[in-house]
């Protein structure tokens, strides 16, 4: 993986905002209730493949399944992120036999895959997407 000079994946799972800003976030508050009710606590994982979202008290683990993944602000999307700074059709998640690809949905803040911005991208074990203000990590376990 390569990152931005002084960026790990911890750094970003921790940072509060992908801009800069300062104030607490909690991207766990802006999950769709559809996405909270599927997803699991960390401890109860079982192998597959996941979204994962950290809050400031506990982690979230969405599983992916095996059909595209729209994720975005709009009530379409099959992540929806409740957040101002996620566009309503932010990306898409394509589920592969090798992995995951990433596809940036023509979003206004563009999506970032280790710190990078990109169009489409291979994701692997441990990845971290940013979408507006939005860290999320993708997983294989």
């Amino acid at each position: 993986m390569v990152f931005a000079p002084g960026m790990t994946a911890p750094t970003l799972i921790r940072s509060p905002a992908a801009d800069g800003m300062t104030e607490r976030f909690d991207p766990i508050a802006c999950l769709d209730e559809r996405v909270r009710h599927r997803a699991r606590p960390t401890d109860q994982s079982v192998p597959g493949r996941y979204i994962e979202v950290q809050g400031p008290r506990e982690t979230l683990l969405i599983p992916l399944g095996k059909d595209a993944l729209h994720i975005g602000r709009g009530l379409s999307a099959g992540l929806r992120l409740d957040e101002s700074s996620v566009s309503r059709r932010h990306a898409i998640l394509v589920s592969r036999p090798s992995g995951a690809r990433i596809l940036d949905d023509r979003s206004s803040n563009g999506t970032l895959v280790n710190g990078r911005r990109v169009t489409q991208a291979e994701l692997h074990s441990g990845d971290v997407i940013v979408l507006g203000r939005v860290v999320l990590r993708y997983l294989e376990i």
